[in-house]
Parts: C-alpha cells; sequence; structure tokens
C-alpha cells in the first residue's frame, strides 16, 4: 500500500505496478507495465532497510551506501546474461532511495507453487529441470556471475511451453565481490547453501551446484534433506549432519551425491551433472559414474566423487538472514584430529557417515589375526582388524570406513568422548530416531551387551535404502561400548540379500578389533 501511495505506482516514470505477484524475504515482486513500449514486465523491489532513506530519491544510490551501490553492481553484471533458461533483466533503476529491478515477466508458476500444489514432480521432469539449470548457471558463471540462492521459489516453469527460467539474479555476487567473511551479512536460503558459504569460505560456481543438488532432492521429495525445525539446526545439518537423500532420488541419485559433495574441489561440475542426467532422459538410467565404471552406492552413503577432508575453521560467523533483521550466532567447530585420533564430535546419537572413500592408502601390517578371506591391519586411528581382502580405507572426521570394491558393503569405526548416559543410551537414541532418519525400518533388534568386559549394546535392522525402488534393501550390523575413557562403534552394512556374508564381516571386525596407539594423523 504504501508503495502504490508513495507515486501512485508509477516507477521512475515508467514502470506502472498493477498487482503484486509475490513477496520473499530479499524482496517483493510486482507486475507491472511498461508504459514507453506497452509491455508487460516484472519490477522486483528490493528490501534494503538498512539504507539511510533520509538522504532521499534523487535518482541514484544514496550517498555512502555500499549495499545499495553493490546490488546496482551486481543487477548490472547479471543483466548481461543472455540465455533462454534466465530470466531476461531490462532494466534497474531507483525510486524511494532502494533499487528496483525490471525483468521479463513469465507467464507460469515457480517451482515451489507446482510442489505445493502437485507434489514432487518425478524424476523425468526433475532431471529435465537440473538440465535447463545447469545450462543457465553455465551461461552465467561464464560472465563471473554467482547466483547464490536457488531454490524453488526462484525457478519459474512458463505454462505455454514448459520453458525453465531462472530468476532472482537480482542478489547475484560478482566473482571477485564481498562474501560472508568479511561482512558478517549472508545472502541466500540456509536450507539450499553451500556448506563453504555456510563456514564464511569464498564462494564459487560449485556453490550454485550444490544448490541445484539441495533443489533436486525438493523436486523429487518435496523436501531437502537439511529440512530442520529451526535455523541453527539447518545451518548445522548443512556443514556436520550425514547427508540422507530422499528415497525418491534413488534413480538419480549419482547426480545428486555428486552435487551434495561437501568439499567443492571434488564437487561434480556441470558438465558431468548434464552427461548423465541426459544419459538417464535418453535410457532410463543414470548409467557409469564419472570415474567410469557402474556407479553403485554405499548404503546410506554416495556412490562415488571421493569426499575430501573439508575441515571448518574453527569460528564464530555471525548470519544475518538478510530481509528479517534477525541474527543467529553460529559455532562451527573445527572437524579435524586431535592426536591422531578423530575431533569430538557434537553430543547426540551416532550418525552415519555419508562419504566414499576419501583416501586409499595401504594399511600398516597389525597385530591381528586374521582368518582366511581378510588381512590385519594397524590403523592409523588408532586400532586395528581384520579387514575383507580388498577393502579400501577412507577418512571422513570422525569416521574410518573400509568399503567393498564394489562400495555395495562396508565397515566403519567411530571413536568419540564418553556421551552421557553412555555408549548403550547413544545406540538407543540412534534406534529411536531410525523410523525418520531410515525408509522402511524394519526387523531390529537392540541389546544391551557387553565387549571383553566393556559396557555396550547391540543393534541390528533392516532398511530400504536410497535404491529401494531397485531393490537395495540393506541389513546394517552395529555394537557400540564404552572403554579406557572413549567410545567405540563398530558397524558393517551391506545388501539384505548377502546378510549372512554381512553378519560375517561384522563378526570378525568385531572380534579382532583392539584399541593400540595411534602410529600417525587418519
Amino acid at each position: 500500500m504504501g508503495t502504490f501511495a508513495a507515486h501512485d505506482g508509477l516507477i521512475a516514470g515508467r514502470y506502472r505496478l498493477s498487482g503484486r505477484i509475490g513477496r520473499g524475504g530479499m524482496g517483493t515482486v510486482w507486475r507491472a507495465t511498461d508504459e514507453l513500449l506497452e509491455r508487460q514486465v516484472a519490477v522486483k523491489e528490493l528490501h534494503m532497510d538498512e539504507m539511510d532513506e533520509s538522504d532521499g530519491d534523487n535518482g541514484t544510490c544514496p550517498a555512502g551506501l555500499s549495499d545499495c551501490d553493490r546490488t546496482l553492481r551486481e543487477a548490472r553484471a547479471a543483466a548481461l546474461i543472455s540465455h533462454p533458461n534466465v530470466v531476461a533483466l531490462h532494466d534497474i533503476v531507483v525510486q524511494d532511495a532502494r533499487p528496483w529491478i525490471v525483468m521479463e515477466l513469465v507467464d507460469g508458476r515457480a517451482l515451489s507453487e507446482v510442489l505445493a500444489a502437485e507434489g514432487p514432480v518425478g524424476p523425468r521432469e526433475t532431471a529435465r529441470i537440473a538440465i535447463a539449470l545447469l545450462s543457465a548457471l553455465r551461461a552465467a558463471h561464464a560472465r563471473g556471475v554467482l547466483h547464490r540462492d536457488i531454490k524453488p521459489p526462484n525457478v519459474l516453469l512458463e505454462t505455454a511451453t514448459g520453458r525453465v527460467v531462472l530468476t532472482d539474479f537480482g542478489v547475484a555476487q560478482v566473482r571477485g565481490a564481498t562474501t560472508i567473511s568479511e561482512t558478517g551479512a549472508f545472502v541466500g536460503s540456509p536450507e539450499y547453501t553451500a556448506p563453504e558459504r555456510m563456514s564464511g569460505g569464498s564462494a564459487g560456481p560449485a556453490s550454485d551446484l550444490w544448490s541445484l543438488g539441495v533443489l533436486m532432492c525438493a523436486a523429487l521429495s518435496g523436501v531437502t534433506p537439511f529440512r530442520r525445525d529451526s535455523l541453527g539446526g539447518i545451518l548445522h545439518a548443512v556443514v556436520h549432519d550425514e547427508i540422507r537423500p530422499p528415497a525418491a532420488a534413488a534413480p538419480l541419485l549419482p547426480v545428486v551425491w555428486g552435487l551434495l559433495e561437501r568439499d567443492p574441489a571434488r564437487r561434480m561440475g556441470a558438465d558431468e551433472a548434464e552427461r548423465l542426467l541426459r544419459g538417464y532422459l535418453a535410457s532410463g538410467r543414470v548409467g557409469d559414474g564419472p570415474g567410469g565404471g557402474p556407479a553403485p552406492y554405499p548404503p546410506g552413503g554416495p556412490p562415488y566423487s571421493p569426499r575430501g577432508r573439508t575441515v571448518l575453521m574453527a569460528a564464530v560467523a555471525v548470519v544475518t538472514l538478510a530481509g528479517t533483521g534477525a541474527g543467529l550466532a553460529v559455532l562451527l567447530t573445527e572437524r579435524g584430529t586431535e592426536g591422531g585420533r578423530p575431533a569430538q564430535v557434537s553430543s547426540g546419537p551416532l550418525v552415519r557417515s555419508p562419504g566414499p572413500p576419501v583416501t586409499r592408502e595401504p594399511p600398516a601390517s597389525a597385530p591381528v589375526d586374521a582368518p582366511e578371506g581378510y588381512h590385519a591391519v594397524q590403523d592409523p586411528a588408532g586400532f586395528a582388524l581384520a579387514v575383507p581382502d580388498g577393502f579400501t580405507r577412507s577418512f571422513e572426521p570422525p569416521r574410518v570406513f573400509y568399503y567393498a570394491p564394489d562400495r555395495q558393503t562396508r565397515l566403519a569405526v567411530v571413536i568419540q568422548d564418553l556421551q552421557p548416559g553412555g555408549a548403550a543410551a547413544a545406540l538407543r537414541a540412534s534406534a529411536a530416531a531410525a523410523p525418520e532418519r531410515y525408509p522402511g525400518y524394519r526387523a531390529a533388534t537392540l541389546r544391551e551387551t557387553t565387549r571383553k568386559g566393556y559396557p555396550g549394546a547391540s543393534w541390528e535392522f533392516t532398511w530400504d535404502g536410497p535404491e529401494a525402488g531397485a531393490g537395495g534393501a540393506l541389513r546394517t550390523y552395529d555394537t557400540c561400548w564404552d572403554e579406557g575413557g572413549k567410545m567405540y562403534e563398530v558397524w558393517v552394512a551391506g545388501p539384505a540379500g548377502k546378510a549372512a556374508q554381512t553378519k560375517r564381516h561384522f563378526d570378525v571386525v568385531l572380534e579382532t578389533f583392539i584399541r593400540i596407539r595411534p602410529v600417525s594423523s587418519p
């Protein structure tokens, strides 16, 4: 109402507002008529409440308001992008001491509206949308422009043609511009934001690709893997929690996992993602992984794309939500090593790692008697055990993994500080949360036990896995115990159809597991 009253709905003497299309944290979008060219346009009014409006409206940004200057500079750069899957920016004007961005009016619905009204769009439509967005991002990145806010409300689906249009480049960032670590201000939607941006690191094209991976999950299931009840929970989930794509992502899982690689240097690139998605549309299956050969998934984890060690600098990042004025101090603790052992993880139930092999290094020999079909290893994290022949090691703090050659079976060891209530309580908490975390969770047993006189608990269960539709049921065997001032967890997971073999691996691993002095950094 105030906008219309201030200037009779006429912006810059040319664009007459006729109705509000939508409102978000960064601005309000209006339907308008370009009275000079006699065409319909969309006009976005950016919310920049921090501006000092007492400077008045002289057709330029008020003096000294760097946020306004930066917005105009970045919007002008975005206007240079000419691509059918990028909303066309016609003009940028300043009125009422704030920028207004004049854009192409797309007659259609936002992806968020489609999801709210009709539910998930399915893998083929998701693949089509993702291919279009990859093309749009490739064009933007070639101009040095990062979008920084890819999410369903910013993806428009044109009604008449089905054209996919990426909009809201008005909050984009030009390569080399200010980041969260420099200003303390955060632009974007935390649920869709890459972990390197959450931690105050530099953002690049890979950050937009992460957001696309999250959007694919939302398109396939209606929710993202990072949906939580609070902003703090979302931030923690993005930078720390295990990543669990929805079961509906199974047909496109290699692409989803490739884009949701926490290490941006190892994240799947746009060309590879598009190749796999086009292969899916042509054949109905994603096909081979980027390294050649199949892209099978490890239970509960990604199928490939080795996950590098992402060390988040210990810092307190004050994240200011643009458009809300709300602030939140988020402690991002370093996930490295202490004294050769994994650093302490936050309190709470144990979670499974999302990561496939990070390193493939030959394990050292160990003082362990390995039965036939297994070999003894002395792990630098401070333990020794017998590992099935052919398994390779990876380390993602705080977990150590050994994977089968086909990645379908894996074993893991987690060493942590003692948890409140002990190992049994921690495992009970994990089991209590399992129905929400594990699709098709069933055939579960949990019992308190001891391991070589130390108190603990054992848990086993079956669940459908990320590829339930392709017969991806999994069986997990898990034991957790307290010993020598630390809590240990050992588990093995594998295809439910090979449960006897998985149980055999688990029994051998648990029986041969011993603590030793760490020999090096993991």
